[in-house]
């Protein structure tokens, strides 16, 4: 078990060098970029839900509670591929992106607790917007770009267990580092130097969540269950620089710095309101699932402007309901495979706390994916799309279509084995 351990902690360590998901969304331009799901691929083709369920072969993310359920070894890895339709109502244009989602490693230290331990991305930033002025003849006469790249992650561990019947409680830590760069080159017509203002920041913070879970059968089929995840509030440390400086003003890439008008240090907190999640399903073992989940939080608080100087850009309250579920028709069959095939399916809707030019930015979305079993064993390949459409083309927005193509493997073992003597 030592050199299993071993070996995944190589693995996740080489994965966080490259972990950083990429992105092309605009959206991505505000605060400290645009936040990643906390969900597994299977959850989120069931529309984002989680908080309520548990399966004795699968992690969720969603609540550390139900690693209490967790009955064998799982190895989690996930990956993503976006594309983008961007319209503003007069232009128009996409782009795509891929990356790894998650990667994970949950085990049972006994009959009724459970340890997990992986990577995901926290949040993504990725943008390269284009600003033009024209004069009275139509003549451009100044032109603003603006770049960034980069987001924060998190390493994670979780515990879950049992404390009575029916009952699990769970609790997860995570630490959240990473790096943002954003760039904003202004030229002008017949000037000959351009100014670019240009800002690095280093983010690190802790984050801590906890969790339980409820089950009450109804009758001998049915199971209602129930779920609540409450992220406490946290701190994010913001240290980085701020530069102004001039360089000469090509239409090329390559940047020949001058004069450095601006250099200082950038020492600030986000803080990060905590957040509620609760779910309630009903569904019968192995069979079929449904549910719905609501979270909500209070707007982020940024202490300084370098990450919220645009006064255009306030935060407001977020919230996210999500309906969904899945559905297997025999799971044990033997003759026909696609009777062990899960069908998932679920529908969200995000209220996303972002606020531009007055206009609310929301974030509607429609999932289906499917479970295939693997090989002789209790693994499986899940896969599915996922469609939607983030913001207005009013007031001078942008409206995105999306479709997310998501892959995972799921990989089961048994690690403690008893053995017998001869």
């Amino acid at each position: 078990m030592i050199k299993r351990i071993t070996l995944f902690v190589f693995v996740l360590s080489s994965a966080i060098i490259t972990a950083q998901k990429n992105n092309t969304s605009p959206y991505s331009f505000f605060g400290i970029g645009e936040e990643t799901s906390y969900k597994t691929v299977e959850e989120i083709h069931m529309g984002e839900i989680g908080v309520a369920y548990k399966n004795p072969l699968k992690l969720s993310f969603s609540n550390p509670a139900s690693l209490a359920s967790l009955r064998l070894t799982n190895y989690s890895l996930g990956v993503e591929s976006k594309l983008l339709r961007i319209t503003d109502g007069t232009n128009s244009g996409s782009a795509s992106s891929s990356a790894l989602s998650y990667l994970a490693l949950g085990f049972p230290v006994s009959e009724k607790a459970a340890f997990s331990f992986g990577l995901q991305p926290n949040t993504t930033v990725g943008y390269s917007l284009t600003e033009e002025f024209r004069d009275d003849e139509d003549t451009l006469t100044e032109v603003n770009l603006y770049t960034g790249e980069g987001g924060t992650n998190k390493v994670f561990a979780g515990f879950g267990i049992n404390l009575f019947k029916d009952f699990n409680v769970g609790i997860e830590g995570s630490y959240i580092f990473g790096n943002i760069e954003n760039k904003l080159l202004n030229r002008r017509d017949e000037v000959i130097l351009a100014t670019m203002h240009k800002t690095k920041s280093t983010l690190k913070g802790f984050n801590v969540r906890i969790g339980a879970q409820y089950d009450t059968k109804l009758n001998e089929k049915l199971m209602l269950s129930t779920g609540a995840v409450i992220d406490l509030e946290s701190n994010l440390k913001n240290e980085g620089n701020e530069y102004l400086y001039t360089l000469v003003n090509t239409s090329t890439d390559i940047e020949s710095p001058r004069d450095t008008l601006v250099n200082n240090s950038i020492n600030s907190t986000i803080k990060k309101p905590l957040r509620t999640t609760l779910g309630l399903g009903i569904g019968e073992e192995n069979k079929w699932y449904a549910g719905v989940e609501y979270s909500f939080q209070n707007a982020l608080n940024f202490e300084d402007g370098i990450l919220n100087s645009n006064t255009k850009i306030s935060y407001d309250k977020s919230s996210r309901i999500s309906f969904g579920g899945f559905y297997t028709p025999k799971y044990n069959s033997i003759s026909n495979y696609w009777q062990r095939v899960t069908y998932r399916a679920g529908v969200k809707y995000k209220e996303t706390g972002l606020v531009v030019d007055n206009t609310s930015i929301n974030d509607f979305g429609m999932s289906f994916g499917v479970g295939l079993p693997v090989g002789q064993q209790l693994s499986n390949l899940n896969l599915g799309l996922e469609f939607g459409k983030r913001g207005e083309k009013n007031n001078g927005l942008v409206k995105e279509n999306y479709i997310n193509l998501r892959l995972s493997l799921t990989l089961n073992d048994k690690w403690f084995q008893k053995r017998t003597l001869n």
